[in-house]
């Protein structure tokens, strides 16, 4: 096996990562990686000393890869599947380029801004407020461009689609979509999609770490679900 991702079934960015290698059957090897644990945090941090999830190592090249994106770009390049998650043609492939950044930075970020202040001894609700308003904006820009196509950059799916699928997963338990049917049609093909209904999946016995784990739908709580 040459390709190792480094990785926690739990994080979104690396639920996006997780989603481009099941989409095209890419070959790799999980590394769960538990920053609880010594000896875990210690083999993570010697491949990744910032300590960012996830890292890919591709051990056939020799090379390290950080950062989503880059991950995905490398991918697509150097292990290609039958479906190119980046296109071939220049303007098109900006465009993917453009909605991946913009789910990373406005919706990711507000959506883990809303989490971690809920984590924080003393969060601060004016901070929450303000994250709020920014996934509703991020809603309504995302529901203009998806106009009558099925993906966010047209008819195929691509790495924006990769960022989009965790990034709405989670906001969606923070700040419901209102009035947005198309993003509420596409919310609803992401989650099945079998490469993220996959890891979905997987993720589904560490949800119950999750702080907002009560606004999950039911099925991804183990212990309700079960009941």
């Amino acid at each position: 096996m040459s390709l190792f991702l480094h990785s926690h079934p739990l994080a979104s960015f690396c639920h996006k990562v997780l989603v481009a290698l099941y989409e095209n059957a890419t070959p790799f090897e999980p590394v769960h990686v538990d920053l609880g644990n010594e000896a875990s945090r210690a083999a993570f941090l010697s491949v990744s000393p910032l300590g960012k999830m996830p890292v890919l190592r591709d051990e056939a090249r020799d090379r390290t890869i950080p950062e989503t994106t880059i991950i995905i770009e490398y991918l697509d390049r150097y292990y290609p599947g039958a479906d190119a998650l980046i296109p071939n043609d220049f303007d098109k492939a900006l465009e993917v380029r453009l909605w991946d950044r913009c789910f990373d930075l406005h919706v990711q970020e507000p959506m883990q801004q809303i989490v971690a202040e809920r984590l924080r001894a003393g969060g601060d609700p004016a901070r929450v407020v303000q994250a709020e308003a920014a996934l509703r904006k991020a809603y309504d820009l995302i529901e203009q461009q998806l106009g009558d196509h099925p993906w966010i950059a047209g008819d195929s799916f691509t790495m924006a689609d990769c960022a989009a699928a965790p990034a709405l997963f989670y906001s969606e338990t923070l700040v419901p979509f209102v009035n947005q049917p198309r993003l509420h049609g596409y919310y609803s093909r992401l989650l099945a999609r079998p490469s993220f209904a996959r890891v979905l999946e997987e993720a589904r016995p560490y949800f119950k770490f999750y702080p907002y784990r009560e606004r999950l739908p039911a099925r991804f709580r183990p212990d309700e679900a079960a009941e």
